[in-house]
């Protein structure tokens, strides 16, 4: 099982999306457990102070580091233990893969301006963003970690191969994908797949997966054919 805490300012925002869909049938299976911490319940003041002005001046408000580390002081979580943070590195499929063949997870999100630089370099392992845009808090992006992390687990999705045509995981992005009816408004499934045909599908996914790749992520394209040539 995969013990996934989160520290967070807001422990509400997170109870519906981890009893939804993917992420709430694997808690219910026994895949992850979700523990959220609300992180004010850390602080020394009558007032749950969690934030304050910035030394040097400056506009907005900095999450103090005192109740991040006491909460860890509680929890002892093993590593790795995340910072989501706008100026951290970009988190890749294989980040998830990592996340998901571990034990534990411990995810903090920080909120208003920024949080205290000592968090970053003396208590969290890692320090991840999921694009190059600013969030107004760690929430959202620490539940785009989770269902990245959680779909992966073994029984999380109902058969490996879900997993394995999504975008990124052969380090390509996924072919389009068609369903039912043929036609629609005049607009017509490519005809190689009503063939029956599977080598001619498969066929005809790998070079759309190619060419979107090559045409929308240049950079993931230069990756995969370094990866190829080796």
């Amino acid at each position: 099982m995969l013990d996934v805490t989160v520290v967070t300012l807001f422990p509400e925002y997170f109870a519906a999306p981890l009893a939804t869909s993917i992420p709430g049938r694997a808690a219910a299976k026994g895949l992850v457990r979700y523990t959220v911490v609300a992180l004010r319940d850390y602080t020394n003041d009558r007032h749950q102070t969690a934030d304050d002005e910035p030394y040097g001046g400056g506009a907005g408000m900095v999450l103090k580091p005192e109740p991040f580390f006491e909460v860890l002081d509680a929890l002892k979580p093993e590593p790795p233990v995340v910072l989501l943070s706008a100026r951290g590195k970009r988190i890749e499929h294989a980040d998830a893969v990592r996340y998901s063949l571990g034990t534990q997870l411990t995810l903090l999100c920080g909120h208003y301006k920024d949080v205290d630089q000592r968090v970053a370099d003396h208590l969290a392992t890692e320090e991840l963003s999921i694009g190059d845009f600013v969030l107004s808090g760690g929430e959202p992006a620490a539940l785009c970690v989770i269902d990245a992390v959680v779909r992966l687990l073994p029984g999380a999705l109902g058969d490996h191969e879900s997993a394995a045509g999504d975008s990124h995981y052969d380090g390509l992005l996924a072919p389009p994908s068609y369903t039912r009816p043929p036609e629609y408004r005049g607009w017509k499934v490519p005809e190689v797949l009503l063939s029956g045909d599977h080598a001619r599908i498969e066929a005809w996914r790998q070079a759309e997966a190619e060419r979107l790749t090559r045409e929308r992520r240049p950079d993931l394209w230069t990756r995969y054919r370094a990866l190829m040539e080796e």
